[in-house]
Parts: C-alpha cells; sequence; structure tokens
C-alpha cells in the first residue's frame, strides 16, 4: 500500500504544479498583450497622426509650388499669358455628383459650408480658380478670421479641391471626396 499511496502523491503534486502552471500563464500572457481597446485607440492615434503628416506634406507642397509660381511669374511678365480657357460643363458635374453643381460654388469643396464661403469672399476669393491659386496657409488665415469655432477646419486639400472643379474633373474629385468625407481617411 505504502507504493500505491505514493504514486497517488506524484498526481496530486503533478496535478497541483499543472494546475499553477497555467493559471500564472493565463495572467502573465493576458498582462502583456495591449487589449483590443488599447489597439483601437493606438491605431486611432496614428491615424490622426498620419492625416497630421499628410497635411504638412501638402503644406510644403503647397509652398514650393508657390516659389515656382513666383519664379515662373517673374519669367512671364516679358511674355504676358494667354486668358484661360476655362469652360464649366455643367453636365458632367451633374453626372459626377448626382446633382446640380453651380459654376463657382465654394461649397462643392469638402468642408467648405455657406459661412466658411462668406468668409473667403470677405477675403475675394470667390472663384475656383481664386482658391486653387489660394495657399493652404492663406486659407487658414482665412478661417482663423472667422474666430475660434472656425479652427477645427483643415484647408490643406482645399486649393487641390478647387483646382479640380476649375479643370473639370468631375469624376476625380468626387472619388476623392467620398474617400475622405468629413476628414475620415
Amino acid at each position: 500500500m505504502d507504493w500505491i499511496s505514493s504514486t497517488i502523491w506524484y498526481w496530486i503534486v503533478l496535478a497541483i504544479t499543472g494546475i499553477i502552471s497555467g493559471i500564472l500563464g493565463y495572467f502573465f500572457g493576458k498582462s502583456s498583450t495591449p487589449s483590443a481597446a488599447e489597439n483601437s485607440v493606438q491605431l486611432n492615434i496614428l491615424e490622426i497622426e498620419n492625416a497630421k503628416l499628410k497635411s504638412d506634406l501638402e503644406t510644403c507642397k503647397k509652398r514650393l509650388d508657390t516659389s515656382k509660381t513666383k519664379q515662373l511669374s517673374l519669367e512671364r511678365d516679358k511674355n504676358p499669358p494667354k486668358k484661360d480657357a476655362f469652360f464649366f460643363d455643367a453636365n458632367r458635374a451633374k453626372t459626377a455628383f448626382g446633382e446640380k453643381i453651380k459654376e463657382n460654388d465654394l461649397k462643392l469643396v469638402e468642408g467648405i459650408g455657406p459661412k466658411i464661403e462668406t468668409l473667403f469672399h470677405n477675403f475675394d476669393i470667390k472663384t475656383w480658380k481664386d482658391l486653387a491659386e489660394t495657399s493652404a496657409d492663406k486659407c487658414q488665415e482665412v478661417l482663423d478670421s472667422g474666430g475660434k469655432r472656425y479652427r477645427i477646419h483643415d484647408p490643406a486639400s482645399w486649393p487641390m479641391q478647387a483646382k479640380m472643379a476649375y479643370e473639370g474633373h468631375w469624376e476625380q474629385l468626387f472619388e476623392w471626396q467620398e474617400k475622405h468625407r468629413a476628414g475620415k481617411y
């Protein structure tokens, strides 16, 4: 009987050791892996940071384009440019957007509503061409003129959207706006 009792004790000790090891392993594993909520928060933070970096990149590109534009304008002073051949095709715009589009309606640009459009009009920016030729910094200045409530808007893409509208790239503008609707990248 001595042999049987020692075997039983062997199995009992082995079972207790296994249970304790399993419990400790579970807690160590759970504490070292981030939860889904933590992963979601980190993902959101990274997406926001990515959007800010894209905005900064766009601002830098606009500044570079502005400096190139200044150089070109010096060269063009000798030979004045021809009138721009802008033709607004309301039917193509309606086909792309599924609704009637008014020529030079700044509200067509994602992020611009009636009040922001009024702010731009106060700065004599009344057409898509005017907005397309405006830097993101100038757009931010226009927003700042409206007070604190307009600071949440990010105007980095507005000149680009206005340029697409001015040049008649309706399908491309619609696709871009659908992808970036309400600031969601």
